[in-house]
């Protein structure tokens, strides 16, 4: 596809916006004045409201790879995908439902302002949160890698633009409005975000039933062409197996993904959570069900071989936006490129200002306050958003050489999370007996085994290898705590007095 400036200018104009959204929070907040850089800079000071707070955790979980990598598969594999997806509906309601009111609670109670705050609080061991904060970083880089790659492959697809200049763009804007907005500027501009996808999923929708004649001429076309599509089992493509380890990693323990887990020390009163958890789960429901079903819909307007589309099924659906809308018109395509677009930069920017946070509040802060050192929030801040724009620079620079399969990277990235903090922060909130020896030995055997499995391929019973990570996780935490010292009984009252 030829180059397009009126399939740019809706790129553009998201981005620009953006950025002006999240120069306006940090205003906001600067003039507010209350609770000093860091509580502003990483949680927003605890005053996110319902909608804020369910669209920043929406936007946040749903990546680029939900709306290219996932979509892809669906294209496929067909509506078992979707069956596997729809347990996606889960993620919220566990993660407020689970974690939210303790988080919240424990957070203020202590003064935590990320999530290493919390787990150094509970276990007592700077061995423990720096491995965690370490594993933070490691596996968010992971993770924008292939949202930066995500998007700036959509970019070049659908604009006919260089993937470079895509990757520039919007890879230079998320890391400027993460650098100045911070958590407050981040969780506006991923309400926006969130908005941009759904339309996004709207346009496109109308673009290929329009192109394919119809719902009910699409789903002829697929059941003629691929009958296994219409199954759950898709001819032996979605295997039992896959749907149980797939429901355990986008489902059921996403509640521990320290990304959405900082958010839920973010809202700014219970009538806030219970409204978002009851908003966010109709919305990430009808979002990633509607995104992973028009991935299958797509079968019915591309109907050539995977090779025909690059042999990838990252190219499936923005060469379905080119087919379907290009053509028409240029500027409902980039429209519809806005909302994965929309979806790598928020979760770009909630990962970046994470990152930061574990470098600077959970690593460099803690040090200087050990040695007894007061720093200023002037050198706080300058040093917060150094740190920001190094990181975003360094994955930006990691990026340029793309690598393959977008979603299988961020299951990568998730199944590492999970592994590491699932039973960290269960045990810290709910297990008494659990202490720093069991948190120590399950997160580093736990993800230890996951990593070492997934270089080599080694599964059990053709299982994920999320499976290995999160049962040696439990062994080596359950073992260790039972085999470690009590935690001090002072410091358990804080959490379950």
């Amino acid at each position: 596809m030829h180059a397009s400036i009126a399939g740019l200018a809706p790129v553009i104009i998201f981005l620009v916006f953006a950025l002006v959204l999240a120069v306006w929070a940090r205003r906001k907040a600067a003039a507010a004045g209350d609770g000093g850089f860091v509580k502003e800079y990483f949680i927003g000071n605890r005053s996110l409201g319902a909608f804020v707070l369910a669209m920043t955790t929406i936007a946040t979980y749903g990546s680029v790879s939900s709306f290219v990598g996932g979509p892809g598969q669906a294209w496929n594999i067909g509506w078992g995908w979707v069956y596997m997806a729809g347990v996606q509906v889960t993620c919220l309601f566990l993660l407020y439902g689970i974690m939210g009111k303790k988080m919240a609670l424990i957070s203020r109670k202590t003064g935590a302002v990320t999530v290493i705050d919390v787990i150094r609080e509970r276990y007592q061991s700077n061995a423990v949160a720096t491995i965690a904060a370490l594993v933070i970083v490691l596996f968010f880089a992971t993770t924008m890698i292939a949202q930066f790659v995500g998007g700036a492959k959509l970019f070049e697809y659908v604009t006919g633009y260089s993937y470079t200049l895509g990757l520039a763009i919007f890879g230079i804007a998320v890391i400027l409005f993460t650098s100045i907005g911070g958590f407050r500027g981040v969780a506006v501009t991923d309400a926006l975000c969130g908005i941009a996808m759904i339309v996004g999923i709207c346009v496109l929708a109308g673009g290929i039933l329009s192109a394919g004649g119809g719902y009910e001429n699409i789903m002829d076309t697929i059941a003629t062409n691929h009958p296994e599509m219409m199954e759950p089992l898709s001819g032996g493509n979605m295997p039992i197996g896959l749907y149980f380890t797939q429901w355990l990693l986008v489902g059921i323990f996403t509640f521990a993904l320290p990304q959405s887990l900082v958010r839920t020390m973010g809202f700014k009163d219970t009538k806030s959570l219970h409204s978002a958890m009851i908003w966010g789960t109709v919305i990430i429901g009808a979002m990633m069900i509607g995104v992973t079903a028009l991935g299958v819909l797509s079968a019915g307007v591309l109907t050539e071989p995977l090779d025909a589309y690059g042999g990838s099924v990252d190219n499936i659906i923005p060469q379905t936006i080119v087919v379907t809308l290009g053509s028409i018109s240029p500027w409902l395509a980039g429209i519809a490129i806005v909302g994965p677009i929309a979806a790598s930069i928020s979760t770009v920017s909630s990962l970046l200002i994470a990152s930061s946070s574990a470098i600077i509040k959970d690593l460099w802060l803690h040090h200087t306050e050990a040695k007894g050192e007061t720093l200023g929030d002037r050198k706080i801040a300058t040093a917060s958003q150094a740190i920001t724009l190094i990181i975003g620079a360094i994955v930006f620079v990691l990026s340029i050489v793309p690598p393959d399969v977008i979603w299988k990277i961020n299951m990568f990235a998730f199944g590492g999370l999970e592994t590491a903090f699932c039973w960290t922060f269960v045990g810290a909130l709910f297990w008494k007996r659990a202490n720093k020896t069991g948190a120590l030995w399950g997160m580093v055997l736990g993800v230890a085994a996951y990593c070492i499995c997934m270089a080599l391929g080694f599964k059990i019973f053709g299982l994920h290898q999320i499976t290995i990570g999160l049962t040696v996780a439990l062994i080596g935490f359950i073992v260790g705590s039972l085999a470690g010292k009590p935690s001090d009984s002072k410091k358990l009252a804080i959490f379950f007095g």
